[in-house]
């Protein structure tokens, strides 16, 4: 009998099953997640920590690494090149924005800043989002090592309250 998708790569991979439920899965009742956040959806998790007129700042439900935001548009925007110069600009503002207040709250040593574009690339919503990824010496341990696996100490909840606070000082 053939292994299972999950018994072949259960010895690399730690699976986030929560994460598995949405991904590349259409939603009935939502076509967009990030809209549905946008709205208020009583039955979408929602870790806004920031809003203006234009984008949301977002804690990431699934991060990378403590403090890992996203920043999306307010209007449902597929594709980058949609963007107006307009919001751009106000994008790449808040942008350090939220790098900055990052910077006070967690101290990271970096940051990986950037887009996951088209399905193959990782993008698993179709609404444009940027990711703001702290980064910290040391990341790696013995799992990521020895197994090809990250273990994520830190509650996406509890970064969102944090980062909520440092917004609404600026």
């Amino acid at each position: 009998m053939a292994e299972s998708y999950f018994e072949r790569f259960k010895r690399w991979y730690l699976f986030n099953t929560e994460k598995i439920k949405y991904v590349g899965k259409k939603n009935d009742k939502h076509a967009c997640i990030l809209c549905a956040i946008r709205d208020h959806a009583d039955d979408v998790v929602s870790l806004e920590i920031y809003r203006t007129d234009t984008f949301i700042v977002s804690a990431n439900l699934y991060p990378f690494n403590p403090g890992h935001c996203m920043i999306f548009p307010l209007q449902h925007i597929e594709h980058l090149h949609d963007l107006s110069l307009d919001n751009v600009i106000a994008l790449h503002k808040l942008t350090i924005k939220t790098i900055d207040i990052l910077k006070e709250e967690f101290n990271p040593s970096g940051f990986n800043v950037g887009y996951n574009i088209g399905s193959w690339s990782g993008a698993s919503i179709p609404h444009i989002h940027l990711h703001v990824v702290p980064r910290f010496p040391n990341e790696l341990g013995f799992l990521d090592v020895i197994s090809h696996t990250r273990v994520m100490v830190v509650d996406p909840h509890d970064v969102c309250e944090r980062l909520k606070k440092r917004f609404h000082e600026c």
